[in-house]
């Protein structure tokens, strides 16, 4: 199994940009945060070095520049941030999680219709 490793809040937003636009470089996943959060430059590239050195990306240096890409895919890394989030608040059980969610009123009749479709298609193994 493929080791996944802990990314904060921050290098998310990070790791977004570089899965959406792979290979990408330092200064176009700098100017592509740069308009949607107020993070210094800097930090940025404090945030792209981390996901470096936890081996999330992996880089390749042209001339002068740095290209990154991801070494995790985003399904993956969704696959096993929802696996840990199960396992972390609900013993494992997506019914407790789906429970916990209908119990708060937290679904709206949408989400419930949508719910339904998702465990119809499964049930017929249909994706």
């Amino acid at each position: 199994m493929k080791h996944i490793p802990q990314i904060s809040e921050a290098e998310y937003e990070v790791m977004k940009v570089i899965w959406k636009y792979a290979p990408i470089s330092t200064n176009d996943i700098t100017d592509k945060l740069l308009q949607t959060t107020s993070w210094n430059p800097r930090t940025i590239q404090t945030l792209i070095k981390r996901l470096s050195d936890k081996s999330a990306i992996s880089y390749e240096k042209k001339g002068r520049m740095f290209v990154y890409s991801p070494v995790i895919s985003q399904e993956e890394y969704r696959k096993h941030e929802s696996s840990s989030f199960l396992k972390k608040f609900f013993n494992g059980h997506i019914s407790d999680m789906v429970s916990a969610f209908v119990d708060s009123d937290e679904l709206s009749a949408d989400d419930i219709k949508e719910l339904q479709d998702i465990l119809n298609v499964k049930g017929t193994g249909r994706k």
